[in-house]
């Protein structure tokens, strides 16, 4: 293998990585969905997306990626304009405790080593909505041993 082949493949690894998943899919029901304003127009945007496959790159219901999804998400339910990816998202607006999460804070998460970044946004009860590498657009639990390990820090946005 040449060495430019060899550049692109692992570019391409590592941007893939870069939205890991490892999370399992939660479905919400109407008994745990809260009355916020906010955390039900991100409910409906998941009856929209949920399944929308992860494409790296992708900003489209045919697939999308972490951060395209978050950008997306908070533009078209809360009117909130975001940067495209999650390395300027992460630098934009103001940090929250995870104990202070409302609908709409984003939860960003290191998935394997320095570089590699997942993005999510909070809805309620540690509940968080995201595009995930291996089950495309889901509900996951922050909670969850692997998204409690990767933590990394949350922001809120206006």
């Amino acid at each position: 293998m040449n060495r430019s082949t060899t550049t692109v493949l692992l570019l391409i690894t590592f941007l893939l990585q870069s939205c890991t998943s490892g999370s399992l899919q939660h479905t919400p029901t109407s008994q745990n969905r809260s009355h916020s304003e906010h955390a039900e127009r991100l409910y409906q945007q998941y009856e929209i997306w949920k399944g929308t496959p992860y494409q790296l790159g992708g900003t489209t219901r045919r697939g999308i990626d972490c951060s395209a999804f978050t950008q997306l998400t908070l533009q078209q339910k809360l009117g909130i304009k975001l940067p495209r990816t999650t390395l300027q998202q992460q630098a934009t607006g103001q940090p929250v405790d995870k104990r202070q999460l409302s609908a709409g804070d984003l939860v960003f998460f290191k998935t394997g080593g320095d570089k590699q970044r997942h993005v999510g946004i909070y809805i309620e009860d540690g509940l968080f909505l995201h595009a995930s590498t291996s089950k495309g657009v889901i509900i996951s639990r922050l909670d969850n041993p692997y998204w409690e390990k990767h933590y990394w820090k949350s922001m809120r946005v206006k």
